[in-house]
């Protein structure tokens, strides 16, 4: 597993690589600057990224959510403190584990399995959003194509569908991009 530490302390940066090393399958790399972070995670192309924040300022936190807003890896951050408004702001920004009140070595891989689980779980739920999204959109395009046909030439729903899904077949394209087309062709023609 790749590991990316990102602290800009040195020493707490040491404490969770210790920590690492005791699991033994671990290929660790630790980020201490701040600059170019984004594109330093990019080049590591970690499994998953641990961000060992201390007892931040808020504008520092801010900063290292916007990174995990831009990194699609599962990430682990620490923090000594934190309060509701922290905790929402990591949530929202993709963070995959926001443990409190310092790092226990003896817990690092339960954190580390726990970050990778949510991180893919969440993914699935992103993926399976925008698909739903998706479908959704076709059948609103397919519908309007439908209201269009049906309104146009006098056809009932069943015969506005076999309209569309007959010259799709024929033009080999997907009924989709068929129901588009007339909906796009309605719009240029002043309707709709």
């Amino acid at each position: 597993m790749r590991v990316a530490i990102i602290d800009e302390s040195a020493v707490r940066a040491s404490v969770m690589q210790d920590g690492l090393a005791e699991l033994g399958d671990c290929e660790i790399f630790v980020v201490t600057e701040r600059r170019g972070l984004v594109r330093r995670i990019s080049e590591i192309d970690p499994d998953i990224v641990l961000m060992d924040l201390g007892n931040p300022s808020r504008d520092v936190l801010e900063e290292y959510f916007a990174v995990s807003r831009a990194l699609a890896r599962p990430i682990a951050m620490f923090v000594d403190e934190t309060d509701e408004e922290s905790i929402g702001a990591s949530i929202d920004a993709g963070v995959s584990a926001y443990v409190v009140d310092g790092f226990a070595q003896h817990r690092i891989r339960s954190i580390l399995d726990l970050a990778i689980r949510r991180f893919h779980a969440f993914s699935r739920l992103q993926t399976d959003l925008a698909d739903a999204r998706s479908k959704l959109a076709e059948r609103e395009a397919v519908d309007a194509a439908k209201r269009i046909l049906m309104q146009s030439r006098g056809l009932s729903e069943p015969q506005a569908y076999a309209e569309l899904r007959k010259t799709a077949m024929n033009q080999g394209r997907r009924l989709v991009d068929i129901a588009e087309a007339v909906v796009t062709a309605q719009k240029l023609m002043g309707g709709v």
